[in-house]
């Protein structure tokens, strides 16, 4: 989980635009973020796995 001081940083509008961070609106990841969902891949997978992800199930072959 990323401090709160991390996260209020991410949200205020950076001085250039590279320096956008997509974080997760859950936990506050930065890596493995998952645009489509705004989701961590382990906050994604939490929640696949729940069902609250509408769409999403896991697969079987």
């Amino acid at each position: 989980m990323a401090k709160k001081s991390v996260i209020a940083r991410s949200l205020k509008k950076p001085k250039f635009s590279t320096r956008i961070v997509n974080r997760c609106f859950k936990c506050g990841r930065k890596h493995g973020y998952m645009r489509d969902f705004d989701l961590c891949r382990i906050c994604f997978r939490e929640l696949a796995n729940e069902g609250k992800i509408p769409g999403v199930r896991k697969s079987s072959w």
